[in-house]
């Protein structure tokens, strides 16, 4: 058994032509266990997986896969779906050619989609094209402030998530040197941005900022030697996972003895193996969940599945994407038979999924929560500090 996924990322081919073709799958390990794709003609669905699994974000495309994979493998009320899985990866380019494979290939009734933020603006007219939902967990806050009504986030915009970043270090941690950082992706430029104007509204400027960091930057020690000079008291960085582990362990590596706080992608497992517990001691981040942690009966359970299933513990980026394919599925099961049926569904109903309860607020937004977490160095399983929902920061 195997995992079927379309090699996308060099064609030019007219869709005319494209829509005549017969794709050919290959073979992808990438840690998951072989599982077998309903064919076309025996399912009830199809809901392709259009996400980053090979390129520097391959990480991250790698933990949304398995979570959209989980989902589709428990549909509710014995739906079977077809699920192939195409490679964007890691680019705009990439990105938009692979979901127009993927929704030119078949009828779809709605695609789990690329957490990368240059890979969602890329995707977005296709979608609007097609007219099918796009699931995904991308933090971009723009992608849902487009109007395109096609656009479904299970994670929060990172106008929301940012607002419990900034507080976090500005009210609990009482710091006011702030050095940011940031990573020149989508991701990272939006984040920058919105944790300027969060600070700016706590009446904080920070000391010293920098949002050039590209992502396959590897020497990191003039950054920090001009973050030690700045008289910085706390590191605050917002980038995708590459950049911020490097910058996180030479932190550690020169002696520069001060908190850091990160965006998720240091929670996440992958990330967090590349450090002895020592070294994450004083690391914290804001992250929409943390399963790792299993705070409650029902993130148990589901971790101790996931663990179980992929051989690797799970993050807020597998839990955010397996909820919201899981609404669409029970949605589905429920009497969505269109891609229009969901996209009316998604947009109204709430469901309560395993992290939170997922609501839209008109824009396509459905997650509204988040956490902080930290690491005490004694254990790669971080610790929840405190809780953000409603505009409301709660100390654990």
């Amino acid at each position: 058994m195997h995992i079927p996924t379309w090699s996308l990322l060099n064609s030019a081919t007219p869709r005319s032509t494209r829509l005549r073709k017969t794709l050919a799958p290959v073979m992808v390990g990438l840690g998951l266990s072989a599982i077998t794709v309903a064919s076309a003609s025996a399912a009830d669905a199809y809901l392709p997986i259009v996400m980053p699994i090979t390129g520097f974000l391959s990480v991250e495309g790698g933990s949304q896969r398995n979570g959209a994979v989980m989902a589709l493998e428990q549909a509710p009320g014995g739906m079977k779906v077809d699920f192939p899985i195409f490679d964007t990866g890691t680019s705009a380019t990439g990105a938009a050619t692979a979901l127009d494979k993927a929704l030119s290939s078949q009828k779809a009734i709605a695609a789990a989609v690329t957490v990368f933020g240059t890979e969602m603006v890329a995707m977005m007219p296709i979608a609007a094209e097609y007219k099918v939902p796009l699931l995904t967990i991308s933090g971009l806050a723009r992608i849902t402030e487009s109007g395109n009504p096609y656009i479904f986030r299970f994670l929060p915009n990172d106008r929301e998530i940012k607002v419990a970043h900034t507080r976090y270090v500005v009210e609990v941690m009482k710091k006011t040197k702030i050095a940011l950082i940031s990573d020149t992706t989508a991701y990272g430029q939006g984040g920058f941005a919105l944790l300027q104007e969060d600070f700016a509204k706590l009446g904080t400027k920070p000391v010293f900022e920098d949002n050039s960091i590209a992502p396959d930057t590897k020497d990191m020690s003039p950054l920090l030697a001009r973050v030690k000079a700045s008289g910085a008291d706390v590191i605050v960085l917002h980038a995708v996972s590459t950049p911020m582990t490097l910058i996180t362990k030479q932190i550690k590596s020169t002696g520069l003895d001060i908190p850091i706080v990160n965006s998720s992608s240091i929670v996440e497992p992958t990330a967090t193996a590349l450090f002895e517990p020592a070294e994450l001691a004083g690391v914290c981040a804001e992250t929409p969940s943390a399963p790792e942690a299993r705070t409650t009966p029902a993130i148990k359970a589901w971790a101790d599945a996931y663990l179980k299933r992929f051989g690797i513990e799970p993050d807020g980026l597998a839990l955010g994407q397996y909820d919201g394919v899981m609404m669409a599925l029970t949605l589905m099961s429920k009497g969505a038979k269109s891609a229009e049926d969901l996209r009316a569904a998604l947009q109204k109903e709430s469901y309560q999924g395993v992290a939170m309860t997922y609501k839209s607020n008109g824009h396509g937004d459905l997650a509204h929560d988040a956490e902080i977490v930290c690491w005490d160095g004694t254990s790669r399983i971080p610790k929840i500090v405190a809780h953000y929902a409603g505009d409301q920061l709660v100390l654990k």
